[in-house]
């Protein structure tokens, strides 16, 4: 049942993230067209300050999940009802003190901005941008027991259309009145019909949670969840300066015309950030199943196989992504929207570390290990802020992603080996500095090859230059794993799953 309900949500959030994707590249190129690169650093500088506020949320969310497997596994309705009443009553606080902390930095956000030559309110704009975020506080909480249910393709088929919706109506209006604050108006209705549609589901299948007697959330739980959420406090903060502090040290520094490029790019790599992620946290119930209930061994067995499905992806695609971006970026808004080759080279290079944290969140996520390395991620901020700050003046752009790159080795060379492989599953450092160092050779291997052959030969037609990179980023990587790992369990294993998908899939069809 695990690996049916993993596998359902992956796909899931596969073929749903992709129609996303396809959806979004549509509205930006509108918005460009209509508003222009200013605009869209804009948007993008909120959208980072708004990220800031949300580490208030401190992961409560995932401490609650953590708590919910237990009770949802031994049928514990009246557990599952305390849990999720007491949810409910975090998130309002949450939304208040967001809220609350927005509208008392608001005077600061003109500070990030370098130059502003478009005639916009910002503050106007900036409370619409807070208010989607604060309303989604207040009406997201029953997500939750989607989650822990192993039940996210109900959310992740809701959210697409939300997203198609959305982007519509958007369009629409900037067509029609070229109107910046009705444009983000609308997220803010969408946002309310989106959690108000998923409430409604969720209420017909756990009516339970509807029921006006709830006990109290016992003391030993709720002690639990906030040691737990404590821990987290470190991880959210951490987060955010690693990986959410690019655009405003872009805005600030270099300018929001910059900013509103890279935007370009962030939007296409961050949506394939997005699925690697969502297919790996697909498994994240299933894995704080899989701790409850199985010993050491299995969960270290479990862990190898989805670390390695994590690194094919995040190799293939981010072989893909160097190789035919810039092509996708001309075709898509125009050879002036494009950044340098070598940006890009560390882009994707920082874009591989981000993406092979996906497996050690979903397994400190699903054993709720966050409060023994709480302090890393300070380390790893104040690494990443000073060495971005120092290179951003020598190397420009590229300084600011090798920052957030040599911040992140606290956690592959110290973190992890540490907190998840010798505390998680009794291993010891040798056998994962095996396996994360042979990974990283292999990544930048494959990266050097596929990069050099694809520049051997070049088309003048940028289409069939665009076919051509499009091949190569598929053939050459695929080519490689399979003649390094084809004999290994782990590659047989997913090799055994794919052939019983497409088994059931013919006999269903």
């Amino acid at each position: 049942m695990r690996v049916k309900n993993s596998i359902r949500n992956m796909f899931s959030s596969v073929i749903l993230k992709f129609i996303g994707i396809i959806v979004n590249l549509i509205a930006k190129a509108v918005f460009i067209n209509v508003l222009g690169s200013e605009y869209l650093g804009l948007n993008s500088l909120f959208s980072n300050v708004i990220s800031m506020l949300s580490i208030v949320e401190l992961g409560i969310g995932s401490s609650i999940a953590y708590y919910l497997y237990k009770p949802i596994v031994e049928n514990d309705i009246e557990k599952q009802k305390s849990l999720m009443k007491f949810y409910k009553k975090c998130y309002v606080c949450i939304g208040i003190i967001i809220l609350f902390i927005g509208l008392i930095i608001m005077p600061l956000i003109p500070y990030f901005i370098e130059e502003l030559t478009i005639n916009v309110n910002i503050n106007f704009a900036y409370i619409l941008f807070l208010l989607s975020v604060v309303f989604s506080y207040f009406l997201s909480y029953k997500r939750n027991i989607l989650y822990a249910n192993q039940k996210n393709y109900i959310i992740n088929i809701i959210h697409i259309v939300y997203v198609i919706v959305i982007n519509v109506i958007q369009i629409a209006i900037l067509y029609t009145t070229k109107n910046y604050y009705l444009f983000l108006s609308i997220n803010i209705i969408m946002t309310i019909l989106e959690n108000v549609v998923i409430n409604f589901i969720v209420n017909k299948q756990y009516n339970y949670l509807k029921d006006k007697d709830v006990k109290k959330l016992d003391k030993d739980t709720r002690k639990g969840i906030f040691l737990k959420t404590k821990g987290m406090l470190f991880h959210k903060i951490g987060g955010f300066v690693v990986l959410g502090t690019d655009n405003l040290l872009i805005s600030k520094f270099i300018g929001l015309i910059t900013l509103g490029i890279y935007s370009n790019y962030c939007l296409i790599i961050n949506a394939v950030k997005s699925m690697i992620f969502q297919i790996i946290q697909a498994t994240t119930a299933s894995t704080g199943n899989l701790i409850v209930t199985e010993s050491k061994e299995k969960q270290y067995d479990i862990f190898k196989k989805i670390h390695f499905i994590n690194f094919l992806l995040t190799t293939i695609t981010g072989i893909a992504l160097l190789l035919v971006m810039e092509n996708f970026i001309t075709i898509w808004i125009g050879e002036e929207y494009l950044l340098s080759t070598n940006v890009l080279i560390v882009i994707i290079v920082n874009y591989y570390f981000i993406c092979m944290r996906a497996t050690f969140y979903v397994f400190k996520d699903a054993a709720s290990l966050y409060y023994e390395d709480r302090y890393v991620p300070i380390i790893e901020s104040i690494t990443n802020i000073v060495v971005s700050l120092i290179l951003i003046k020598f190397i420009g752009l590229s300084g600011v992603f090798l920052g957030t790159i040599i911040s992140s080795f606290w956690l592959f060379f110290y973190s992890y080996p540490k907190y998840v492989y010798k505390k998680l599953f009794n291993k010891g450092y040798l056998s994962y500095f095996k396996e994360i160092l042979e990974y990283i050779f292999l990544f930048f291997l494959i990266l050097l090859i596929s990069f050099s052959l694809s520049n051997i030969y070049s088309f003048d037609n940028i289409y069939l230059e665009f076919l051509k990179n499009c091949i190569l980023s598929i053939v050459i990587p695929s080519l490689i794993l399979v003649a390094v790992f084809y004999r290994t369990d782990k590659f047989k294993y997913f090799v055994k799953i794919l052939k019983n998908i497409f088994k059931r899939n013919k006999v269903l069809s």
